[in-house]
């Protein structure tokens, strides 16, 4: 399965990146505009629909249309697991319903002092079958523009 890496340093406390990355209003305002991404739902795993944190178990039913050309996307997430401490926190995601055969996100922060490493790890499978997976080595050719500008705006947000 490809593996898609970025990681960068973030001028703030770890805190604070990860309490941004905690709900839906950190990942609305990291998806580049021309994903036209929408929420659609989100249930905790107790079935409480718009929970204050996403913990594990929680659904994201989203919907994005690229460039608004084609139909809309649909796409669910279920946050898998999730842990803090003073140093590292992490979550982990993955896809449930999608455009990929697979795809298992890890969202990683670790203190630096005052600062913070931020690394996103997607590990992914493209649909198509044997296509795909022909494809798939150049797959991260198509995630770097996306994983760049959420980089880019967590600075612009927190820095």
């Amino acid at each position: 399965m490809p593996v898609y890496q970025r990681r960068t340093r973030v001028a703030a406390p770890l805190e604070r990146v990860w309490e941004f990355h905690s709900d839906t209003s950190g990942l609305k305002a990291l998806t580049p505009t021309w994903m036209n991404l929408e929420i659609e739902a989100v249930r905790g795993p107790d079935g409480e629909e718009n929970p204050d944190e996403l913990v594990a178990g929680t659904d994201i039913e989203m919907s994005m249309q690229p460039f608004g050309i084609g139909p809309r996307q649909r796409w669910t997430s279920r946050i898998l697991a999730r842990e803090a401490n003073e140093k590292t926190a992490w979550f982990r995601d993955d896809m449930v319903d999608g455009p990929f055969r697979n795809w298992v996100h890890t969202h990683r922060f670790r203190a630096d002092g005052d600062e913070t490493v931020l690394e996103d790890r997607v590990k992914y499978t493209l649909p198509c079958g044997p296509l795909g997976d022909l494809a798939g080595v150049f797959g991260g050719l198509g995630l770097e523009p996306m994983f760049r500008a959420r980089h880019r705006e967590t600075k612009a947000y927190l820095e």
